[in-house]
């Protein structure tokens, strides 16, 4: 499973995260009071796919270079 589950403090209801502890690019995606963190592909594209005003898939489309 690509998205992992972000914690929030349940003090502040703000997420937390050591951005020196993640290598290369990662996406948020907040949604119904839920964080989830994902590594951005080094060639491709993700799509976050709304529904309604809510997140409903994150789609991943991955290429390399020739």
């Amino acid at each position: 499973m690509r998205l992992k589950e972000l914690k929030i403090n349940p003090s502040t209801m703000k997420p937390e995260i050591d951005i020196m502890e993640h290598k290369g690019s990662f996406a948020i995606v907040v949604c119904d009071g839920q964080a989830r963190i994902t590594e951005l592909p080094n060639h491709g594209e993700t799509k976050i796919i709304t529904h309604q005003g809510k997140v409903k898939r994150v789609k991943f489309d991955e290429g390399e270079d020739f």
